[in-house]
This record gives C-alpha cells, sequence and structure tokens, in this order.
C-alpha cells in the first residue's frame, strides 16, 4: 500500500511551496509594504491615463484642395499711429487685398501704453460753406458737393468728396499724393495736422484676414500701398517724414482655431527698433492640422514655425519699405491629433503585469535578503564570526 501510494505522489506535477516561504521576517514585511505603495502608486497612475483621453499623432499627406487660411493677429505698435498704419495681404496666385479694413479693429494708445479714447477715421473738419468743386467753382445754394480727384477720375461723374477718397483714388492710379495741403479736401480735414498730432503715439491692431490656402504674405505698413510698374509700394511722401519706428510686439498670431496643446511661436514676442527704418520678416512654415477629441468633433487649423530677419536702413534712406511682413507658405504633410480613451483589456492587462511584476521583483529582493541572512547565521553560529 505504502509503495501504491508513493507511486502516485511521484505522478504530482505541481510544484509546492518551500517551507522557507511559510518564515515570516521583519525585512520580509517592510519590503511588502513597500511593495503595496509601489502597487498602489503605478495603479493609481494606470488609472488616470484609463479615465483621461490619449492622443494618438499621426503624419498624412494634405490633399485638401480651394479651401481658405484665416490669420488672427493682434499685433502692438508703440511708436506708429493708427491714422498711417495700413493691412495689405497678397498670394502667389495674383490675389492681392490692400488697405483692408474690414473684420479689424485699431485702438489708438498713448507713449503709456493706456488706450486713448476712438474716434471715427477722418478728421471730421469744421463745416465749410463753399468746399470746392470738381469744376473748379464753389458751391453754390442748390448745387450738389462733387470734389475733384484731382486728375484720378476714372468717369465724368466721379466724385472725391474726402481726402481719403482723394488718396483712394491715387492709389488705384498707382500715384503717390506729394503733398496732401494742395488739396481742399486733405487742406479742409486738416490731413497733415492729424498727423502732427498723432505723433508719439501708438497703434493696436487686431482681427482677421482670410485668404486663399497658398503661399503668400501680409504685412503692416505705414501709408496706402498700390503697384508701379508691378511692384509693390506705399506712398509714404503723404506723411512727410523721414522715419517710421516700427517696434512691435505680437500679442497673438495664429492660422485657424485654437486646439489643446496649440503652441503659437510668436505668442507674446516683442522688438524694438534701433535703427531710423527698417523691414521686419518673418518666414512661417505652415503646417495644416486637425485635432479631434474624444466626441468626434474636428478642429480644422494649424500650426507654424518661424524664422526672423531684419533689413535696417539710414536715416533719409527708403531702400526698404518700413513695416513688419510676415511670409507663410504652407506644408505638404498634415498632422493629425486624435484622442480617445484607453480600452478597458488594455487597462486590465496593465493592472495585471504592475501586480505580476511588482511581486516578482519583490520576492527576489525579499529572497535574496533571507538566504544572505540565513546563512551569514549559520556561519555564525560554525564559530567562522566572533
Amino acid at each position: 500500500m505504502d509503495k501504491l501510494m508513493g507511486r502516485i505522489r511521484s505522478l504530482d506535477a505541481y510544484p509546492k511551496i518551500n517551507e522557507d516561504f511559510y518564515s515570516r521576517t521583519l525585512s520580509g514585511g517592510v519590503i511588502t509594504l513597500a511593495s503595496s505603495v509601489v502597487m498602489l502608486l503605478l495603479f493609481i497612475s494606470e488609472l488616470r491615463l484609463y479615465l483621461h483621453a490619449v492622443t494618438e499623432t499621426k503624419l498624412v499627406v494634405d490633399t485638401s484642395r480651394g479651401e481658405t487660411l484665416r490669420i488672427n493677429f493682434d499685433v502692438t505698435f508703440p511708436a506708429l499711429p493708427c491714422s498711417i498704419i495700413s493691412v495689405d495681404a497678397m498670394d502667389i496666385s495674383g490675389e492681392q487685398h490692400l488697405d483692408v479694413r474690414h473684420d479689424i479693429i485699431k485702438k489708438r494708445i498713448d507713449s503709456h501704453g493706456n488706450v486713448i479714447d476712438t474716434r471715427q477715421d477722418g478728421i471730421g473738419a469744421p463745416k465749410i460753406e463753399r468746399p470746392l468743386q470738381r469744376h473748379g467753382g464753389r458751391l453754390e445754394h442748390n448745387e450738389t458737393y462733387c470734389g475733384s480727384c484731382y486728375g484720378a477720375e476714372t468717369s465724368d461723374d466721379h466724385c472725391c468728396n474726402s481726402c481719403e477718397d482723394v488718396r483712394e483714388a491715387y492709389r488705384k492710379k498707382g500715384w503717390a499724393v506729394s503733398n496732401p495741403d494742395l488739396m481742399d479736401q486733405c487742406k479742409r480735414e486738416g490731413f497733415l495736422q492729424r498727423i502732427k498730432e498723432e505723433d508719439g503715439e501708438g497703434c493696436n491692431i487686431y482681427g482677421f484676414l482670410e485668404v486663399n490656402k497658398v503661399a503668400g504674405n501680409f504685412h503692416f505698413a505705414p501709408g496706402k500701398s498700390f503697384q508701379q510698374s508691378n511692384v509693390h509700394v506705399h506712398d509714404l511722401l503723404a506723411f512727410q517724414k523721414d522715419s517710421f519706428n516700427i517696434s512691435h510686439k505680437i500679442n497673438r498670431l495664429a492660422f485657424g482655431d485654437y486646439f489643446p496643446g496649440a503652441l503659437n511661436p510668436l505668442d507674446g514676442v516683442e522688438w524694438t527698433q534701433h535703427t531710423p527704418n527698417g523691414m521686419y520678416q518673418y518666414f512661417l512654415k505652415v503646417v495644416p492640422t486637425v485635432y479631434t477629441d474624444v466626441n468626434g468633433y474636428a478642429i480644422q487649423t494649424n500650426q507654424f514655425s518661424v524664422t526672423e530677419h531684419f533689413k535696417g536702413s539710414a536715416a533719409g534712406q527708403l531702400q526698404t519699405l518700413p513695416g513688419v511682413f510676415f511670409f507663410y507658405d504652407l506644408s505638404p504633410i498634415k498632422v493629425t491629433f486624435t484622442e480617445q480613451h484607453v480600452s478597458f483589456l488594455h487597462f486590465l492587462t496593465s493592472v495585471c503585469a504592475i501586480v505580476g511584476g511588482v511581486f516578482t521583483v519583490s520576492g527576489i529582493i525579499d529572497s535574496f535578503i533571507y538566504h544572505g541572512q540565513k546563512a551569514i547565521k549559520k556561519k555564525m553560529e560554525l564559530g567562522k564570526f566572533s
């Protein structure tokens, strides 16, 4: 019978726990507590990852066509009055937006950065009883006012009733206004007087531009722009100034809507001009971006990188157009960010891996300490240690 029982026991394929594992030690208790703390911390970390969405990033080829690009900006010029700043945008397709005014707001600021009470564009000159008519005479009682455009008329019934109308007519002709005081409208509205009164003021200009999704540029520069021999120039003679300070601070510049984690490298950038004149250039590489949240809502936007360059000139010499220019080009690669939750199976697998890994490592450490202490104790009992 004993032999039969012995043969049956020999078939046992399940290893039994060594008796050493039943021994409770102080070091084992400390290791167990430490392991439990580590296991709890890792579990909390894994639980946070499970409860919060993770973002997956991919790079794909941008195949979109015929879309528009929205440029949001907020720029402050501490030494350039609002009355002389114009905003232009143009792209490689040939489309131009000169002296853009819609969707743009200007705030006059003093030398300390405080906002000055806004007023209407134009001086709002005192009422003149008999302003100069287009035909050369003075306005009579029963006559409708029609001011002269001083040779820039586009038709027989074209009238320029304000200084701004005259400047716009000259711009479309590609002409520069050399002396505004020679024009009745500008003299009546006190154009040059306003420029002198606003000397020392600054301007905060913000808004957005809607442009074609192709390479191009937009810029802030003094004077009205026009084309002359296929060259983009600005009318600076009207201001009768030798230098323009284009020191500026970019409060915000973004191509498209904000998305979580977005970082616009030019936000908060400030630059001070130390030469009489110059052109400051930003070269931007715009990367189309799609951000999709956990609810499936997609934000079509863009990111960009930037390099900078300044071209200066001496006083009285305007070899380069003074202003702040942003030249942008689009990347053919699109970045997609997709928020998604970790699956429960992945969470369960991670928890099991944490428990198994911590127990295994702590068991190895405990075994090493236990057998080391046991060996030392045994040698002491044999008298090898005094």
